[in-house]
């Protein structure tokens, strides 16, 4: 019994040791992923190329499986070209196991010393994390090394002799055993290094490993497939095209099994690199038949799984891309377009409300302040994807990213709040009362509403892009804005003691209008605090300071 726990422990380790290698390289080289497999997908040969560095890296073909599929959802890759990619990526997968297959077991040690120094020494920098992958590849060999000591005594035993004699040589089954040891494992390379461990241990038949093998990568395409269920119809077609192609490899490989045992021990005396060779030869044979196929079946898929037309709502997020989340720095900028989504709309709701000023429209006034249901749904919905996003998977940049959405969306959410109220205003005391505010009133209303618009587009310009000349710009316009309402605050009181009749109408309605107004571009310009301060240009303020509880003049920029 404590023979096979010890068996069990390893398998896990090795599970476990795959899963840290592979989230490490996503966490430290997401970005350079996506631009790696960006630029490789001109040709098919590039896009080839491209998923097999992808997957020697991340040591899964299923994680690069996720990232492709996050580009074909948003059209930023053909689906022909995806598939290509994936076709290299299980080149890769393949190749890995190749490296994992030799004897690393006085590797192991140096390899987990070496990484527990620069993750602990350097944890939240890029050394840290490269520790960390460093660790993962320790942790392989060395379960690799566990599970071939685990096996000798199990080897030995009379019982497990007869158990492996009775097993039933029918591949279908081992197919099957395999494809579901995968998806619950997650890891197509566990499984087949576990395979070829326990084959070259003599604890599996060949023709059993051989099965064991074709289940695997049949395991990996399903994997995708449930990885993606939730995603656009876009991302779905990739996984399927993959799984697909796996299948049709297991079929056109099982009336050639047996030959190809028989000339690979021909070549390789010892089962495990029979094994091996077996899983990588399997992989390049599939790479080489259907990469030509790679067009027509993406135009079949297109065909078969068409993507219903886009709601004409803007309630419903656009850019919120569930398979994303597998990779931290893709997901963050999938809620950054999020965003931007937001601010469109309040940009829509405050267009309108001059409008409303205008014409006195009761009905675009109702139309615009149920959009601010929309903002606020489309806040939810970008706070809770930003909550599935793990803090710890992402890089320091990374991390003032995800603060500064969150911090944006919610002062999209409050500008939609209070032009609601401001809306719901001029309704009560403007429109049904016929009411309407002096010539230079409103004058002054357009004014300051055509500097706040203009100021929203220079805030998502700084959000988008980071600049920190925009970022000043936009500090500037906020104490600009600050002396106007100061301005036309103080020409509404002289019109008053001129009692200008319509200014003595509209007098309570002008001042808080054009206070909200303030508030509002308060709330545009706190998009530039964040960017000054990690450029470190941000100086003593008064919002800075009495976050510390203290007291500051006017100054806002060095």
């Amino acid at each position: 019994m404590r023979h096979l726990l010890n068996l069990l422990a390893a398998i896990a380790l090795l599970v476990w040791a795959t899963h840290i290698v592979r989230t490490g390289v996503l966490r430290l080289y997401g970005a350079n992923l996506r631009q790696l497999i960006a630029r490789g997908v001109g040709s098919r040969a590039g896009a080839l190329g491209a998923g097999l560095a992808v997957t020697s890296l991340v040591q899964s073909s299923t994680a690069t499986c996720l990232i492709v599929a996050s580009f074909v959802g948003r059209g930023m890759i053909a689906t022909g070209a995806a598939l290509a990619v994936m076709l290299g990526a299980d080149v890769g997968s393949s190749l890995m196991v190749v490296v994992f297959s030799f004897d690393l077991s006085w590797l192991s040690p140096l390899l987990i010393f070496v990484g527990v120094v620069l993750f602990i020494s350097r944890e939240t920098t890029s050394v840290g994390r490269f520790g960390r992958i460093v660790i993962g590849l320790g942790l392989i060999t060395l379960a690799l090394h566990l599970i071939v000591a685990a096996t000798k005594p199990l080897i030995e035993s009379p019982a497990v002799r007869q158990l492996l004699a009775a097993l039933p040589n029918e591949v279908l089954l081992d197919i099957f055993v395999g494809a579901v040891l995968t998806v619950l494992s997650y890891s197509s390379l566990a499984i087949v290094l576990l395979t070829a461990t326990l084959a070259g241990a003599g604890l599996l038949p060949g023709s059993v490993a051989f099965g064991l093998v074709l289940g695997a990568n049949v395991g990996s395409g399903v994997l995708a497939v449930l990885s993606t269920a939730r995603a656009d119809v876009a991302a779905r077609r990739l996984p399927v095209g993959n799984l697909l192609f796996k299948l049709a490899g297991v079929l056109l490989t099982l009336p050639w099994l047996g030959a190809a045992r028989e000339g690979l021990a021909q070549q390789w005396p010892a089962v495990a690199s029979q094994v091996v060779a077996f899983h990588l030869m399997f992989n390049l044979a599939l790479a080489l038949t259907f990469i030509g196929f790679t067009p027509v079946v993406a135009r079949w898929l297109e065909r078969w799984l068409v993507a219903p037309p886009p709601p004409p709502s803007q309630s419903r997020p656009r850019h919120l891309d569930p398979v994303a989340l597998q990779t931290p720095s893709l997901a963050i900028a999938c809620a950054a377009r999020e965003a931007l989504h937001q601010a469109d709309v309040v940009e829509t709701m405050l267009r309108g409300v001059i409008d409303v000023i205008r014409r006195d429209d009761l009905q675009l006034a109702e139309q615009l302040r149920r959009l601010d249901d929309t903002v606020d749904d489309l806040y939810s919905a970008i706070k809770f994807y930003l909550t599935q996003i793990s803090r710890e998977a992402l890089s320091e940049r990374e991390g003032r990213r995800w603060t500064d959405i969150v911090s944006f969306t919610i002062n999209m959410e409050q500008i939609g709040d209070i032009v609601e109220r401001v809306l719901q205003d001029v309704e009560d005391k403007k429109i049904r009362k016929g009411r309407s505010f002096s010539e230079a009133g409103m004058a002054e209303i357009v004014h300051l509403h055509e500097r706040l618009i203009a100021n929203l587009r220079l805030a998502m310009s700084v959000f988008l892009d980071g600049r920190v000349g925009d970022a000043q710009r936009l500090l500037q316009e906020k104490a600009a804005f600050r002396d106007l309402e100061h301005e036309y605050a103080a020409n509404h009181i002289a019109r008053l003691r001129d009692n200008t009749a319509q200014s003595i109408e509209t007098s309570s309605l002008h001042l808080d209008l054009i206070s909200e107004l303030k508030r509002i571009n308060s709330h545009i310009c706190s998009s530039a605090y964040p960017i000054l301060e990690s450029a470190g240009v941000l100086a003593a303020t008064r919002l800075r300071e009495s976050r510390l509880g203290e007291l500051t003049g006017d100054e806002v920029l060095r």
